[in-house]
């Protein structure tokens, strides 16, 4: 069978697991353990983390929507006098490893249909990488991946292409046999970047018709990434 590609990269939060199902009741909760219980400051925090209260949902121009775990941390930590953004960042990273994951679609069978395709798999977040591990070992698929990346693997992050060029020189694969999966520009636009092939899934917090530009196909989660890679 003739595929389009010989290997998929993930995305994490949006692409393999719903955001908002996910995180939106995480980040309630982180905010106001943050704000310990001081209104001005949950109020200061909702707003330094696009996190609209009344909707109990991140806005798509969320820090924590596509960027890094650190740069999430620095902008809470720039409302919060008397905390270091380091301190920050770590109680993003212990607590983000307990949140409620919500999967875009049926994760284990979905990767053993792509292992049967004899496609190599990896993920790249913006998150920590202890955390990619341990929300995939939750999910039970840990073990599928050639390449688990974060912001903090030594690699970068999206939207710099390099740590998705780190996937194809650990593969030894052409960048254009690559599919990079994701529900962010961050994630588009470090595939178009890396030379690879791209494929949007709106399971995130943001719109078809910000993703489509970016994307060579867009679909409703990675549910539907087999029947996309065998329609040749």
């Amino acid at each position: 069978m003739r595929l389009r590609a010989d290997a998929v990269l993930f995305d994490k939060d949006g692409t393999l697991f719903e955001f908002g199902a996910t995180w939106n009741a995480w980040g309630r909760e982180a905010l106001q353990h943050l704000s310990e219980g001081c209104e001005a400051t949950l109020l200061a925090l909702a707003e330094a983390a696009r996190f609209d209260l009344e909707t109990q949902s991140f806005r798509a121009d969320s820090p924590v929507v596509a960027g890094t775990n650190r740069e999430a941390a620095a902008c809470l930590a720039s409302v919060l006098p008397g905390r270091s953004a380091s301190e920050v960042e770590a109680y993003l990273e212990i607590s983000g490893a307990e949140a409620p994951l919500v999967e875009a679609a049926p994760l284990v069978p979905l990767m053993a249909q792509l292992e049967a395709l004899g496609l190599a798999l990896g993920v790249m977040t913006n998150d920590a990488e202890s955390v990619a591990h341990a929300h995939l070992g939750h999910a039970g698929i840990r073990g599928v991946f050639d390449f688990i990346a974060g912001f903090d693997s030594g690699f970068g992050a999206k939207p710099d292409p390099a740590p998705l060029l780190a996937f194809a020189d650990r593969l030894g694969l052409a960048p254009g046999r690559i599919v990079m999966v994701g529900d962010s520009p961050h994630d588009l636009t470090a595939g178009r970047a890396a030379g690879m092939q791209t494929v949007a899934v709106l399971t995130g917090p943001i719109a078809a018709d910000s993703l489509a530009p970016l994307a060579d196909a867009v679909l409703p989660d990675v549910g539907h990434l087999p029947g996309w890679l065998t329609a040749i």
